[in-house]
């Protein structure tokens, strides 16, 4: 089984279209992934509409999901919950929010914005996690995200810790943006075990964890059709 939840193509920063992306994640063995090009309130609508339409097609042509998402990117950090029901409205079946790495001049702020509020899904790379964002992110039911991005990474052990410490639910992600960054199934588990998941909690981060998020991105699929 293998989920990924956060993957660009050339609709924001990424190289590939939104089709050979699915193509070659249906090659890498993934079970099922979100499309989540970086977005804030201008190229929100016209990003979801274009992911949805080859989303589609994979789910038609190779009965394959694919979830149409958005990771809403170096937006004001009192702007994310507005952003993020904007997003949930267009029809995203996801909602990310691009966290406070400490390799990008993010808006200080933004995690507990992203946290504190329950139309977010993911809190991805959020660099240095405070507890406090990790206990609202137990609360609302956000989940954290452990990622392979170099840069992004750094703090993987950190997340990890103070995630697990409060009950936050994690969640391995390539945030992948060419073909060469994209997971395998053992690959997923050396990045989980590496940031400091137990053994004991592999199956949960790698499978369980996913497959909720899934859940989440198909019905409200279905609540739009």
């Amino acid at each position: 089984m293998l989920y990924d939840f956060h993957t660009h193509t050339f609709l924001s920063d990424g190289v590939l279209t939104p089709m050979e992306l699915i193509r070659r994640c249906i090659h890498n063995g993934y079970t099922a992934m979100a499309i989540t090009d970086h977005v804030a309130s201008g190229t929100m609508q016209r990003t979801i509409e274009e992911t949805r339409g080859d989303a589609m097609l994979a789910a038609e042509r190779w009965d394959f999901t694919c979830l149409v998402a958005v990771e809403i990117t170096h937006a004001p950090a009192s702007a994310i919950a507005q952003l993020a029901a904007r997003a949930r409205h267009l029809g995203a079946e996801l909602v990310i929010v691009h966290g406070e790495t400490i390799v990008e001049p993010v808006e200080p702020g933004t995690n507990l914005a992203a946290v504190s509020c329950p139309q977010v899904d993911i809190l991805a790379h959020p660099g240095l996690l405070a507890e406090e964002e990790a206990y609202l992110a137990e609360e609302n039911d956000v989940f954290i995200e452990v990622t392979h991005r170099q840069g992004h990474c750094l703090t993987n052990g950190l997340v990890v810790k103070r995630a697990l410490g409060a009950g936050a639910r994690l969640v391995v992600n390539s945030d992948g943006h060419a073909p060469g960054d994209y997971l395998t199934e053992e690959l997923a588990r050396q990045i989980a075990l590496g940031a400091g998941v137990p053994e004991s909690r592999i199956q949960e981060v790698l499978e369980d964890n996913p497959q909720e998020l899934l859940r989440r991105g198909l019905s409200r699929r279905e609540v739009q059709s």
